[in-house]
């Protein structure tokens, strides 16, 4: 598993906007983080949010943004729009669920899809939500803490 690219937001754009606006919070790129155990990434929105939280850390894929934007020939929208924490390549993020991981020495434990939602079609493309079913990225809690860094090789990527 490469990571690519790492982004946090301070703050909710859609969680828990059902029903109004979309926020206007900033995706900010990071080329490392401070991971803690238990609690989340610093300076993320879901930092400390609740206890045993499934989403302290959020993956998708580079390879599912990739084939999502040939479908819908979406090429002006990078993949912080998906609003994941981590983009990663060369892994099929589905085989981490209920299974214990490692990345970069760091350990997370895979709990579940993160389920796209209908905010999908509005941050990317309509039909984004319907076909983000079944590879909408990883939730994952941490289980040990320390920091995650982009792989320079990475970092240039879209």
């Amino acid at each position: 598993m490469t990571i690519e690219h790492i982004y946090i937001s301070r703050e909710h754009n859609f969680f828990g906007h059902h029903g109004q606006p979309a926020g206007e919070a900033p995706v900010e790129e990071l080329h490392e983080a401070e991971l803690v155990a238990g609690e989340g990434i610093q300076g993320d929105r879901f930092f400390g949010f609740k206890e045993d939280y499934k989403g302290q850390i959020t993956f998708f894929s580079r390879e599912v943004y990739e084939a999502l934007c040939a479908r819908f020939q979406v090429w002006d929208r990078p993949p912080s729009v998906f609003r994941r924490n981590v983009i990663v390549s060369g892994v099929d993020l589905n085989t981490l669920i209920s299974r214990e991981f490692e990345v970069q020495g760091l350990r997370f434990t895979g709990v579940c899809e993160c389920t796209p939602c209908h905010w999908m079609d509005q941050a990317f493309h309509p039909g984004a939500e319907e076909a983000l079913k079944g590879c909408g990225g990883l939730r994952a809690k941490i289980r040990s803490s320390g920091t995650l860094r982009a792989e320079a090789a990475a970092t240039g990527s879209p």
